[in-house]
Parts: C-alpha cells; sequence; structure tokens
C-alpha cells in the first residue's frame, strides 16, 4: 500500500512538471533541445546577416554587446540555455530561462549570458542585449530571464523575448547602430530566428511522435504515460 502510495505521489509530481512546462524547443532538424551547444540563424537565409555574435556597442572595445554578424556566410557564437524553473529535461517553450553565448573568455572579462542594458546613448530609445553577469540564485535576475516563443508561419522556427516577469514580454530584434554594427535590442519587430547545432552537440532520441505526447501531457491523459520513461 506504502509503494503504491509512493508511486502515485511520484507521478503526481511528475504530472505537475510537465504540466507546467512549455512543449519542447526544436532545433532546425525537427530534434528536441535539451542541452548543448546551437547556433543562432535568421530563418531567412541571406541578406538578413549570419549567426549570433559578440561585438563593442560603438568605437569602445568594452562593454561587448549580443550582435548579428552581418555576413550570412558566418555562423557566429552559438548559445546554451539554463535556469528554466520546470525542470523537464528538454529546453520548453514560452518559460523563463537565461541564454549565454557559448565561448570561454572574452577581451572584456565578462560573463557572456545575456543580459538587458539600459540605452548607453543620450537620447538613445533602444534597451540592448549586453554581455553580463551569471545569474545567481537569491539575486534579481530580471534582466537576464528571456523566453523561447513559437513562430506561426515557419517550421521549427522561433522568436526570443525578454520577460522580466512570467507574463510581460517584449521582443528581441536586430537594430543597426550608427556605426553600422547589428545589435541585438528589445523591439516591437522580432527576429526570427533557427537554432543550428554546434559540432559536438548530441541529437535527441525522441521520435516526431513523442513531441505530440509531450505536448498532450497537460490533459493529463494516462494513456500518455510512456512519456515518464523518458525522465
Amino acid at each position: 500500500m506504502k509503494l503504491m502510495f509512493y508511486f502515485l505521489l511520484a507521478l503526481t509530481a511528475i504530472f505537475a512538471a510537465t504540466a507546467n512546462a512549455g512543449g519542447p524547443v526544436l532545433d532546425a532538424d525537427g530534434d528536441i533541445i535539451f542541452n548543448g551547444s546551437y547556433y543562432v540563424l535568421p530563418l531567412v537565409w541571406g541578406p538578413a546577416g549570419g549567426g549570433l555574435t559578440l561585438t563593442s556597442g560603438d568605437y569602445k572595445k568594452c562593454p561587448l554587446y549580443i550582435g548579428q554578424d552581418s555576413s550570412e556566410v558566418n555562423m557566429g557564437i552559438p548559445i546554451k540555455f539554463s535556469n528554466w524553473k520546470s525542470k523537464v529535461g528538454f529546453v520548453p517553450e514560452s518559460e523563463s530561462l537565461s541564454i549565454e553565448m557559448d565561448t570561454k573568455a572574452t577581451i572584456c572579462g565578462q560573463s557572456t549570458y545575456w543580459w538587458v542594458a539600459a540605452p548607453d546613448m543620450p537620447k538613445m530609445l533602444f534597451f540592448f542585449i549586453m554581455s553580463g553577469p551569471k545569474p545567481k540564485p537569491g539575486e534579481d535576475s530580471s534582466k537576464s530571464f528571456f523566453q523561447i516563443k513559437k513562430t506561426k508561419y515557419f517550421h521549427n522556427g522561433y522568436t526570443i523575448a525578454f520577460c522580466p516577469n512570467d507574463n510581460d514580454c517584449i521582443d528581441v530584434g536586430i537594430f543597426v547602430d550608427e556605426y553600422g554594427v547589428w545589435r541585438l535590442a528589445l523591439s516591437p519587430t522580432p527576429f526570427p530566428v533557427m537554432f543550428v547545432k554546434a559540432i559536438g552537440t548530441e541529437t535527441s532520441d525522441f521520435a516526431q511522435d513523442d513531441v505530440y505526447y509531450l505536448r498532450e501531457i497537460k490533459d493529463y491523459n494516462i494513456k500518455k504515460i510512456r512519456v515518464l520513461t523518458y525522465y
């Protein structure tokens, strides 16, 4: 009897964690993103530029900001996701998380986590995404919370939004500054992207059907219980 009780308790906890999570974010190959590194590339390939990278904001070398390479042949620097609250094994859609540029060191000695910075020049109305401090437990990390949103018109396409809390989000777009630097900024015009595996990132073992099971778990359909075997 006690064994059954503990089983049901564990089952309820897993259902609750999964129900609170969005569906899994998929890469350009349709594989579920768990961990590893991914290049962020524009959905529209060509004049829309290349991947995301670290760049100086103006004529100064430091601090570093998150920008986009203006050349479509450059993949940029891959990113990594972390710190989502639902504790599911995959990177969830529409849930606040941290994003980090996956590079070991910078010339400015900065951490490479994404961080929303106030305008850095007088009369500048844009809030840029910069290389900021690593979020720490117990501290205000509202400037470093982002969400991955599914696009309506592209297969495996997404937009990125800054979300200081779970309900209030602002799209992240591209702004070309007076020096011709392509910079990530909070914008009314989102930047549609896809995620491409970096070298060394393992692929998902999930089949596409399992994606649908993960999405349907919110309905608590006991027939989908086999999804638990993946945790």
